[in-house]
């Protein structure tokens, strides 16, 4: 079976347009966890001068996405939210840190806090439920 490293960089992110155009870079990977990062960008603005909720909700999901995958079966979300509790602007760096709150051979459930840096100030809170295939990585 693959690691969780081959899985995400190799594999996933790899082929993952998406992520790569938010500039996501992978800090740290271990099977259930994940710790993403990246820099809010100009296109990333909405009308109010501040950071899209997509964008953040995009973090996220790819944190859930790579920490959910990293056991090395195919997983997929069923269900996610995101509580946004603090506005970011244009050049701050967020970070996207996995808890696994529950794993079963069908079924996961994780916590994803996105905090901005160096301040570590919490700007939204993310809950993803993921279904597990059988299908290996």
């Amino acid at each position: 079976m693959k690691s969780p490293e081959e899985i995400v960089n190799l594999l996933m992110m790899k082929n993952d347009a998406f992520s790569q155009w938010l500039g996501i870079q992978v800090l740290e990977i271990r099977k259930g966890y994940c710790k993403l990062q990246m820099q809010v960008r100009k296109e990333m603005l909405n009308g109010f001068y501040i950071a899209h909720g997509g964008i953040t909700y995009s973090l996220a999901d790819s944190a859930l996405a790579f920490a959910s995958n990293s056991y090395g079966y195919k997983a997929v979300s069923v269900e996610t939210s995101i509580s946004h509790t603090e506005s970011i602007k244009e050049g701050d760096v967020i970070r996207a840190e996995t808890e696994e709150l529950h794993r079963s051979n069908k079924i996961a459930v994780y916590l994803i806090k996105i905090y901005s840096m160096p301040d570590k100030r919490t700007v939204a809170i993310f809950k993803g439920t993921v279904y597990i295939s059988s299908q290996e990585w």
